[in-house]
């Protein structure tokens, strides 16, 4: 499905309810997995969430979890803490060409089994379930968080917990200290000291516990790029937020305040409102919060300001290159627009094209990120239907908003 998406200039003043946090659910997911006393709601309706799922209750030899890349680190952990299962995870063209091989290397230090079918680094991959009683493990800490997080999971269920050692710069802190505090709010011990994180082992819970899964601050980003993008006075109401968040993204608040954006937190929701004007160059380090990166890129080219924005490295290893696919559908906007590694640079853009069609890379990101352009040109996003991974509502959230859409072949 390609979609045209419009706008009709006036103020906005609207209120959504947002789904619950992916990152969060799939966490508490593969945690309810190993203990059925946790119960949970208001959890994501993501394909993702969805995949997880039903990959944990499944009871075949084979798993296939398409475009899944969280699915996959935290499922590669699970299975191979769980004795006498034996599976095959597979997943999409692009997912076997993501790596994997920091995260088998360390479970193979904990005493895994796991092979490469295919490519060796790469799944899809072979895991026979053991009993895991090595706790050391050490790993590059610059590498994504999720292979952390997938250890740290399953690892109040192994015989002597896990001291994890992570070598050089960590990546993506606010991602492990969330993992870490959902463990702690199961009441599984933790403790996280310079470069080493412990988990103490906590076999069963004694009692049902309930817990609440917070919206998803990933999905709020592009409400916040459409108020910094409309007219002065805009209010978008979004629920259900909390001011003190697990999630990384929660950074938005701050970052988009260089933005005219205003954020005020009040009874499990956030009001943002379009106050004053936008800085004319922003510099930020997006090294803790990558996932908003391209949000932020196209903002800025839609304002037609500046901005260099660093820590991306792991762009590179997402649904697709996604630094890469920045730079190329920007500079179909009209942008200038250079990148590299870790680093995106934007330059002072005073056209945006009309009716270009943006290529979404089977990347649900793309599709969301550029979304908010309509209401400076009409734009079409090819592929739309890729935001489901994520963010099965989006569009339909837009149209309460009074964007129009039409599809077109």
């Amino acid at each position: 499905m390609n979609l045209r998406l419009t706008y009709s200039q006036h103020l906005i003043n609207s209120s959504l309810n947002i789904s619950g946090s992916k990152s969060e659910t799939n966490r508490l997911l593969l945690l309810q997995a190993l203990y059925p006393e946790l119960q949970l709601s208001n959890t994501s309706n993501s394909d993702d969430s969805e995949v997880m799922t039903k990959a944990l209750l499944s009871d075949k030899n084979t798993i296939d979890i398409h475009h899944a890349g969280t699915a996959m680190r935290f499922l590669t952990a699970y299975f191979a803490s769980q004795p006498e299962k034996t599976v095959v995870l597979t997943g999409s063209k692009r997912m076997k060409e993501r790596p994997i091989q920091i995260l088998v290397g360390a479970l193979s230090q904990l005493g895994a089994e796991i092979s490469y079918e295919e490519n060796v680094g790469y799944p899809p991959i072979k895991i026979t379930g053991k009993k895991l009683q090595c706790n050391k493990v050490s790993l590059d800490a610059n590498v994504s968080s999720q292979y952390i997080s997938a250890l740290l999971l399953i690892a109040g269920q192994l015989e002597n917990g896990i001291e994890i050692h992570l070598e050089g710069k960590i990546t993506s802190i606010p991602y492990i200290k969330m993992t870490l505090a959902l463990l702690n709010e199961i009441g599984i011990e933790t403790t996280f000291e310079e470069n080493k994180i412990t988990v103490l082992p906590k076999p069963k819970i004694s009692e049902l516990i309930t817990l609440t899964v917070e919206s998803d601050w990933s999905s709020a980003s592009y409400f916040y790029s459409i108020v910094a993008l409309a007219e002065t006075g805009t209010t978008i109401t979004l629920s259900s937020y909390k001011e003190h968040s697990l999630q990384g993204d929660s950074a938005l608040s701050e970052i988009y305040h260089s933005f005219g954006v205003q954020t005020t937190f009040g009874n499990n929701s956030i009001t943002l409102k379009k106050e004053g004007k936008a800085l004319q160059q922003v510099s930020f380090q997006l090294n803790e919060t990558p996932d908003i990166a391209q949000t932020i890129a196209v903002t800025c080219f839609g304002l037609g300001i500046s901005c260099h924005l660093t820590g991306l490295h792991t762009l590179k290893i997402k649904e697709t290159d996604r630094l890469e696919a920045l730079k190329a559908e920007l500079t179909k906007l009209g942008a200038v627009i250079s990148v590299d590694n870790d680093s995106l640079t934007l330059e002072v853009s005073k056209t945006i094209h009309p009716e270009i069609e943006i290529e979404t890379y089977n990347d649900h990101r793309m599709a969301m990120a550029f979304a908010p352009l309509a209401l400076k040109v009409p734009i079409v996003i090819k592929d739309a239907g890729v935001v489901s991974k994520s963010y099965p509502d989006f569009y339909k959230d837009l149209e309460t908003l009074e964007f129009q859409s039409q599809e077109i072949f």
